[in-house]
């Protein structure tokens, strides 16, 4: 499926879990991704990767001896991340970003140093946004940063509460415009 055409497919049918009707562009990718050290942070979680945007440009950075542990709940997307990465240092997890810690401790893991999301916060019922951010920041380092891209600060304070320390960043250059979070433990 052609990545603009099926995303846009996957929106209208799942609205509650995809969040936009086109992936996320190359300079949202960037602003999410430009907080991380890739020379240090070597357990990268990733929620909601959708089309894969910002997975395949994780893989273009992280060192030879990092690990990324990519969760996508959506079949079709899963289906699709499964045919086109094939890097040994990637585990493909399709179950839901609540279990993280679950599947840190199944990897020998004891934490990750950065969980990157696209999950569409705003679209979830507000329990299963806390449990996510909740689950987010227990399975993170001290220290570790928890980076959220949103397209409106509606749910500003509920990440807030879990994570007291947040720098907000902006990208104009998206389809919507975006906001990220960079939040840390």
């Amino acid at each position: 499926m052609p990545e603009k055409k099926g995303f846009l497919k996957q929106f209208w049918k799942e609205k509650k879990m995809v969040g936009a009707m086109a992936p996320s562009s190359r300079f949202l990718a960037k602003k999410m991704l430009k907080n991380i050290d890739f020379n240090s942070e070597k357990v990268i979680v990733e929620l909601g990767p959708g089309t894969g945007v910002f997975t395949k440009e994780i893989i273009r950075k992280m060192a030879p001896d990092a690990h990324l542990l990519v969760f996508e709940l959506n079949d079709n997307f899963y289906k699709a991340l499964k045919k086109s990465i094939h890097d040994e240092r990637v585990i493909l997890i399709h179950d839901t970003a609540e279990k993280v810690q679950d599947y840190l401790a199944e990897n020998k893991f004891t934490h990750a140093d950065c969980i990157v999301s696209s999950l569409p916060l705003s679209n979830f019922p507000k329990q299963l946004r806390e449990s996510i951010l909740v689950s987010s920041k227990n399975a993170l380092k001290e220290n570790g940063k928890y980076i959220q891209f949103q397209y409106s600060l509606q749910i500003k304070r509920q990440i807030n509460r879990v994570f007291p320390k947040i720098s907000i960043d902006f990208t104009p250059l998206n389809f919507p415009p975006a906001f990220v979070l960079t939040c840390k433990k």
